[in-house]
């Protein structure tokens, strides 16, 4: 049943103000649907993903969300790396830096980090 239906992602943080800076000022996103207080909801192509204030924003050390840029991973990182972010760098079995961009098996894929730290991803899908 959930298999036919779309998933949110969800981003925790501490500071919506802050947030909404770095979601639409930097990444570019508007707000679509719910909007207020606790929470900002935006669109990126076909999916949602919610970013709402919690005390437990920052515990996630995990990738929270990909965006899937095709061939676009390098493009998309100098034009992000142009607004200011900072991309992180991870030792991954199979994989080799090449600037900012792991590199592997067919894969490019770029982890940056929104101002609560949570960990989104480009990868070349």
């Amino acid at each position: 049943m959930l298999r036919d239906r779309d998933a949110v992602a969800n981003l925790a943080v501490k500071d919506l103000k802050s947030a909404k800076q770095f979601y639409e000022g930097t990444l570019g996103f508007q707000p679509a649907g719910a909007q207020g207080e606790e929470l900002v909801a935006y669109r990126s192509g076909n999916s949602t993903f919610n970013v709402y204030r919690s005390k437990e924003a920052g515990t996630n050390k995990a990738t929270a969300v990909t965006w899937m840029v095709g061939k676009d991973v390098r493009k998309t990182v100098d034009w992000l790396k142009g607004k200011g972010v900072k991309f992180e760098h991870y030792d991954m079995p199979g994989l080799k830096l090449e600037g900012d961009v792991h590199v592997g098996g067919g894969m490019e894929v770029a982890w940056f980090k929104d101002p609560d730290g949570n960990i989104l991803n480009l990868v070349n899908q």
